[in-house]
């Protein structure tokens, strides 16, 4: 192995993206390169983006030299993976930790897709202006130069403590029904944005007690003639006379209007019937993106599936995880059936782990996501959709207008979890913590500083950002009021899962 250090940049798939953050990436490689110009690095750039698995492999996978890879902007983990699986060669994953553009987000997804595939990794970030000025960030780059790795503290993992004789109970209770009548995830396609750390597979499902059945969200197109035209008029007079606000034809959405909506009911429906057909428990949704030119996106009709006030409910949320991503798919049906079961509201919010800040002494995180979190959060009230707000999701994504189903998460105590992959070993991620209200500058700082459409929830998750940022095995993060810790943790062994406990000592949440 040389002593020089290849430096790469991963990309989004789509172009405008990846143009809209270049001069971030750029900032940010700059800020790379004269720190380790400071340490006495020899370092080069590999040319160009990586935005598609080809380039990955054609680009990174004849590199024997130590690497970097750049995360300052949502990227996918094929483009990374795909040139760096089957080697050995030191790699380094460097993000800016800023909400503006998710690098931090791509970071954390990529480094799973790397945990599930074994190959040896480390992770490094700064919120510095300049970067060689960052002392700690220097140290741990330093280390990693020298000898090809980081060790971060891991204090915050734990065992999770031992559950209660009742909450045993319930999660034996629920574990017995799912072995009784195995639940059924509807996939819309197989898992993407490069989510590929979110694909578990039937096999694994299985052992993990779970099934699936897999259609191509084309189907959608086919299914969508069948929908009437008066079940989306009723559709659409249902969501309105519930309280969504929509924001038709404002700044930047000219585009957006009605019929956007009810396109995008049209889809709903098409889902509930397939739904209904398969006789499915939970629907994994790759969010539309091979029907990106063709059909509005998916956020609006998933998060009504994920609510209990939709149309032509039955007084039940259909668990939907957005990306088709079954590392949330999983925990998000085991924990309804945990709030069933102890008398809770069910609903379960995805969402992104998009940023943080600290805020009088706590560190909250920001979970932002566009795609499936219900209605419930933002106004405790079941029965309503109140507090849901609808924007045309930004253009610079997708073409075709449509609403994403936004709204501010209201405080409450919360519990979380996320399943992932440790090479071939099921993993279950599990804390608690609350949902904060912050001052209204904070959240102005935290909404407007990633991206205003999509629904936010200010979270204290009993984390640190370097906690997080060091272990955690996912850009995805699933959200459920109440306490169901206890019974989550023992259903997740039950099932076939290690079980982890993220919790930093230092910072406090109630229980």
């Amino acid at each position: 192995m040389s002593d020089r250090i290849a430096i790469f940049w991963p990309g989004d798939y789509r172009s405008l993206p990846n143009e809209t953050a270049l001069s971030q990436l750029e900032a940010a490689t700059q800020n790379l390169e004269k720190a380790l110009d400071r340490l006495g690095q020899k370092h080069y750039r590999i040319k160009g983006f990586i935005t598609r698995p080809h380039e990955a492999i054609e680009k990174l996978s004849n590199i024997d030299d130590k690497m970097i890879g750049m995360y300052t902007h949502w990227v996918y983990g094929p483009h990374t993976t795909e040139g760096v699986v089957g080697k050995g060669n030191p790699l380094l994953l460097v993000s800016n930790f800023s909400g503006k553009w998710p690098g931090l987000v791509g970071l954390l997804n990529t480094g799973a897709c790397l945990a599930a595939e074994e190959r040896a990794h480390s992770r490094i970030w700064s919120d510095a202006q300049t970067w060689d000025d960052d002392e700690v960030f220097l140290q741990q780059l330093q280390k990693w130069c020298d000898s090809g790795t980081i060790s971060h503290p891991d204090h915050a993992i734990k065992l999770p403590p031992q559950p209660s004789s009742k909450a045993k109970s319930i999660a034996q209770k629920v574990a017995s029904n799912m072995a009784s009548r195995r639940p059924l995830a509807l996939m819309l396609g197989d898992t993407s944005m490069g989510m590929t750390n979110g694909y578990f597979g039937a096999r694994k499902l299985h052992k993990l007690g779970f099934s699936e059945h897999k259609i191509d969200q084309a189907w959608i197109l086919d299914y969508g003639k069948r929908i009437s035209d008066k079940r989306i008029e009723d559709a659409f007079k249902f969501v309105n006379d519930r309280g969504v606000c929509f924001h038709y034809g404002e700044e930047g959405a000219k585009d957006f209007h009605a019929d956007a909506t009810r396109e995008q009911l049209r889809d709903y429906l098409c889902v509930l019937d397939m739904v209904d057909e398969f006789k499915a428990d939970c629907v994994g949704w790759q969010y539309q993106l091979g029907l990106i030119n063709q059909r509005p996106p998916s956020d609006f009709a998933e998060g009504l599936l994920n609510s209990i006030c939709r149309p032509e409910g039955n007084g039940a949320v259909i668990i939907d995880a957005t990306e088709a991503d079954q590392g949330n798919l999983l925990p998000m049906e085991m924990m309804k059936r945990l709030l069933d079961a102890k008398g809770l509201h069910h609903s379960v919010a995805f969402h992104d782990i998009r940023w943080g800040l600290e805020v009088e002494g706590r560190f909250i995180w920001v979970l932002l996501n566009s795609g499936s979190a219900g209605a419930y959060a933002y106004s405790m009230n079941e029965q309503t959709l109140e507090g849901v707000h609808s924007f045309r999701q930004p253009s610079q994504f997708f073409p075709v207008p449509g609403g994403t189903f936004s709204g501010r998460s209201l405080p409450g105590q919360i519990t979380w979890a996320r399943a992932w992959l440790d090479g071939d070993e099921p993993v279950m991620d599990i804390g608690h913590g609350e949902v904060v209200d912050v001052a209204p500058d904070v959240l102005k700082k935290m909404w407007q500083g990633t991206t205003p459409q999509w629904p936010i929830m200010s979270a204290d998750l009993g984390l640190s950002r370097d906690s997080l940022m060091a272990h955690y095995m996912s850009n995805h993060i699933a959200v459920a009021y109440g306490d169901i810790f206890d019974e989550m943790a023992e259903l997740s062994r039950l099932q076939g899962y290690r079980v982890r406990y993220l919790n930093d000592d230092e910072v406090t949440c109630p229980r």
